[in-house]
């Protein structure tokens, strides 16, 4: 605990001798001077302070707070390009400038791998460690505990108070009895279940922790309502929880899922349908006269309406905006057999990516009717529709798409969407997308 507090200056350090030291290497001497020198710090630690970045948690892993240390290096990459863009270097200086700028990002990146990886190594010697009590059992000590038993975290779980006798070997007595305890093993934190203490106990509890340097922590009574999008606002004094409160609602996260999309879409539409567009088109007329593409009107993001475009792999019957795809179903095509079981049938969605209906990742799209159906018999089906739909998602790579056959089946598919939604990170878009088409490529059973 007693170094805790020498991380952010070293940290600060460390980036700023990083920075330097590389400038110093790859920029000409023209380029640089006690100017540029006191520009590149200072837009370093106004970037960092504007961020917050540096301030960090002790349950802080690598991935928690990437898309910070991503956007700082595109704030810091911004105001680097504009010193030179000032200075009016020299067109044949840039790829000299990149590559730097590219050394920079680099160091930054093992700086960040390894300390999170020194640290989780010396807390799990023993180093680093704060030592924790719970004062009042309810549901949430299992809970908690799981965290507090996670050793690259630091916690080294005392025990429990509670006026209820237990048996536990981890029950250490009475509320009454936790203070002369605390004093007398160093405990640093105090984890305080509210809803097993009285106002008088808790108020006691504040002012002890207060008296003798301990710090308080208070788990509220949740009702069990608690969420994993659930965050807390603060109106003036007033604590308020946002029950769902979701990654992609910040303008970063959009903003760059949108890029995505814009790129990944791009490569597929130049790069792959550019050409197999007319050579589907060739072979579809070998088996029918119908149009190369299929379209049908899905429900997408809130809910509004859509046209989501397949390559077409099946006869056009009444029914067909209906029913759902069944397993050998005379619907389908010979072309449009091959075309389903590599999904090569998805690919016209791009276009929709490229329009903004869709995401490349995110919860599949229904059809209207079957919107309608699963909304109603289905818990939280409609989360689903707070982000695009996609391409493919989470659900699909684990096996749950196509053809619903069981109640079980679009159940556990709505479960994986809400996980996604609550989850999401370009690093699991990344994901999803490589899983997919190591599935198109093995070929996956419910691709008919």
């Amino acid at each position: 605990m007693r170094f805790s507090k020498y991380t952010i200056p070293i940290s600060i350090f460390i980036h700023l001798v990083l920075i330097n030291g590389v400038l110093s290497i790859f920029i000409p001497d023209t380029f640089l001077n006690i100017w540029a020198i006191i520009y590149f710090n200072t837009s370093w630690l106004l970037s960092t302070y504007w961020l917050n970045f540096y301030p960090t948690s002790r349950k802080e892993r690598f991935w928690d707070k990437f898309h910070s240390f991503l956007q700082l290096l595109v704030v810091f990459g911004l105001a680097y390009f504009a010193w030179f863009g000032f200075k009016r270097a020299d067109i044949t200086a840039s790829s000299s400038l990149f590559f730097t700028l590219g050394v920079i990002y680099i160091c930054f990146l093992v700086y960040r791998i390894s300390f999170f990886w020194a640290r989780s190594s010396y807390r799990e010697m023993g180093g680093n460690q704060v030592n924790v009590v719970v004062i009042g059992r309810d549901r949430n000590l299992k809970k908690i505990r799981s965290v507090f038993d996670e050793e690259d975290l630091g916690y080294r779980y005392k025990g429990y108070f509670d006026n209820q006798y237990s048996q536990s070997p981890t029950y250490l007595g009475k509320i009454e009895e936790c203070f002369q305890f605390i004093l007398n093993n160093n405990v640093d934190q105090i984890f305080c279940t509210v809803s097993r203490l009285s106002q008088a106990e808790l108020l006691n509890l504040m002012a002890f922790a207060d008296n003798n340097m301990k710090k308080l922590k208070i788990i509220p009574d949740n009702k069990e309502v608690f969420t994993r999008a659930m965050t807390i606002e603060m109106y003036r004094s007033v604590p308020v929880l946002n029950m769902r409160e979701l990654p992609l609602d910040t303008l970063w996260a959009h903003v760059t899922k949108r890029i995505f999309d814009i790129a990944f879409s791009l490569l597929v539409i130049v790069g792959i349908l550019s050409w197999l567009s007319p050579f589907i088109f060739i072979l579809q007329r070998f088996d029918s006269n119908e149009p190369l593409y299929f379209k049908q009107k899905r429900h997408g993001v809130e809910r509004k309406t859509f046209w989501c475009y397949k390559f077409r792999s099946m006869t056009t019957t009444p029914d067909a905006h209906k029913t759902m795809i069944s397993k050998n179903d005379k619907r389908v095509t010979k072309l449009g057999r091959i075309l389903r079981r590599t999904s090569i049938d998805e690919l016209p969605q791009f276009f929709n990516v490229l329009l903004g209906d869709m995401s490349v990742v995110g919860p599949r799209p229904h059809m209207e009717l079957h919107t309608e159906m699963y909304q109603s018999s289905v818990d939280k089906y409609l989360v689903r529709h707070f982000v695009k739909p996609g391409i493919t998602g989470l659900a699909q790579i684990k096996g749950y798409r196509g053809e619903i056959i069981e109640q079980s089946d679009i159940v556990n598919r709505t479960r994986l969407d809400i996980f996604y939604v609550e989850k999401w990170s370009l690093r699991l878009d990344i994901k999803i997308v490589i899983k997919t088409v190591i599935n198109a490529i093995q070929g996956e059973e419910k691709a008919y």
